[in-house]
């Protein structure tokens, strides 16, 4: 009953102005809730995506601080390209009941933080997605299920439709230099378009940042009458960024990569970073980094899932204030979002932007976006620099909805980068 009344107000609420939009990032929205992932079951790089009627399955995971288990619950909500909820109710999208239990979970072992660890497949016997499109996880407490603890995107995709992409870093604003351009062609042979100009929504997100995803509703030309060619187009162009950065903190009895101190100051651990200097003016050198993602490990353990501890990292980055602007660290420890998690302060008496995390012991990548004022959206140029032979991904998303259909449908996703997944 709860989870019908949710979606009539949800589907309420998607008809109003933009102010009145819903939320649907991605996010920890329980303070005692962290080290939140999604993985494509079998392959830790992919992106959150699952082709529909297939084995594929994605593994939600996360934990929860404390010393007792929280009976907790979830529930889907489906979402059109712009991830606002969809007015379909369950059974149009669903196979199942959608209010299942997380009934997986293990306590922690011999850490100096204690939390229970939760996982949860999709599909799974409860629950599987009958029709494509963007999917949102909800997690909250059953004693209480309008208090949303998490919730979590993810994508079911038909792969009705194929994709060809190309990446350069000769653009229609510079030649090798500060930007890389896409050229995409998508063929809809068996996807059952009947107008690619007016019922393809082509979406492109840059290493997994949602603040500089782009749109684009109409193809420049048509290579024939089922491929679609979008080429020297505005959106297509990315600032290119730069190799993200990475630490580890595998160990809380030596320092691994990219940390210059682990000292013990109770109750716990603290793991202190080298400190960062700006790109913006330095020579470009490659390395081999995962698009802002982050692994959990503990170097000494059988299961890093529930014996990694937690530990508080320290960043800092050495320079000159930037009035007006706010500096934010960038990867997907954060759920990519601007806000506190995320803030760096500037430190007068050091000269240094500064921040201070709880995080699982593992592998992080991570940047930093500047966002300028009014803005809601990062820039890598101020601090990280953009040099055009970064190694950047490129998520490709395909959404279609033909008159008269309610809900934009999946067609195809593809991986443009080093690590692409297969799709």
């Amino acid at each position: 009953m709860v989870s019908r009344l949710l979606h009539i107000l949800l589907a309420f609420i998607v008809t109003l102005p933009a102010w009145g939009r819903v939320d649907t990032r991605t996010g920890m929205l329980n303070e005692r809730i962290r080290s939140l992932q999604v993985k494509l079951d079998g392959n830790d790089d992919a992106p959150p995506v699952i082709v529909l009627n297939t084995p594929d399955r994605l593994i939600f995971s996360f934990d929860h601080l404390g010393d007792d288990r929280v009976y907790l619950r979830y529930e889907l909500i489906h979402c059109n390209a712009d991830w606002q909820p969809s007015t379909l109710v369950d059974s149009e999208f669903l196979d199942g009941f959608n209010q299942g239990s997380i009934d997986d979970y293990a306590f922690s072992e011999v850490t100096t933080v204690h939390y229970v660890n939760y996982r949860l497949a999709i599909p799974n016997e409860q629950v599987a997605p009958r029709i494509s499109g963007n999917y949102l996880l909800r997690v909250y407490p059953e004693d209480d299920p309008d208090d949303t603890w998490l919730q979590c995107r993810f994508m079911v995709s038909e792969q009705s439709a194929g994709i060809s992409a190309r990446l350069s870093g000769v653009t229609d604003v510079d030649y090798n230099d500060a930007h890389q351009q896409l050229s995409i062609e998508v063929d809809t042979e068996r996807a059952n378009v009947t107008d690619p100009f007016n019922d393809i929504t082509v979406m492109i997100q840059q290493n997994g940042r949602y603040d500089s995803e782009v749109a684009l509703r109409q193809p420049l030309r048509m290579a024939s009458a089922k491929v679609s060619v979008y080429e020297h187009q505005a959106p297509l162009i990315f600032e290119a960024g730069n190799e993200y950065r990475r630490f580890e903190a595998a160990s809380t009895t030596y320092p691994g990569m990219g940390v210059e101190e682990v000292a013990w100051a109770d109750p716990y651990y603290h793991v202190r970073l080298a400190t960062d200097l700006p790109r913006a003016d330095a020579m470009y050198l490659y390395d081999q980094t995962r698009a802002g993602r982050f692994t959990i490990r503990e170097y000494n353990v059988a299961d890093s899932d529930i014996e990694a501890d937690y530990v508080v990292v320290h960043f800092s980055l050495e320079a000159p204030e930037m009035p007006g602007s706010l500096v934010f660290l960038d990867g997907d420890f954060t759920c990519r979002h601007f806000d506190d998690s995320a803030l760096m302060s500037y430190n007068r008496a050091t000269g240094r932007y500064e921040h201070v995390a709880l995080l699982k012991q593992g592998q992080y990548n991570y940047q930093y976006l500047v966002v300028p004022p009014g803005s809601s959206r990062g820039y890598t140029a101020p601090i990280e620099g953009d040099r055009f032979q970064t190694q950047n991904e490129y998520l490709i998303k395909v959404y279609t909805r033909r008159p008269g259909d309610r809900a934009d449908r999946l067609i195809a996703v593809s991986l443009l980068g080093t690590r692409a997944s297969g799709l």
